[in-house]
């Protein structure tokens, strides 16, 4: 469900059964993507990070339960991100 999403970033991903295909690209752009779970919302939050622009990834409650501090973790390592609220 989330090959729609890292698309939506810029990604060329498609699926033939149960194989995901990956083109690779210059760059990802920032948009508004919604995580369907753990996986999914790290995927989202990582392509965000090298993405051009801003992202936002909704539904992140996921990583709350799977990861414990990711956003801290993160802004250790010097990502630029920051929790908004809905």
């Amino acid at each position: 469900m989330h090959v729609s999403e890292l698309n939506r970033l810029g990604a060329d991903i498609w699926l033939k059964g149960s194989v995901a295909a990956v083109r690779p690209v210059a760059e990802l752009y920032g948009a508004d993507v919604m995580a369907t779970d753990l996986r999914a919302s790290s995927a989202l939050v990582l392509a965000g990070l090298v993405a051009e622009g801003v992202t936002n990834v909704h539904r992140i409650y996921h990583l709350d339960r799977g990861y414990d501090n990711l956003e801290g973790k993160l802004l250790s390592l010097g990502a630029d991100i920051k929790r908004l609220s809905e």
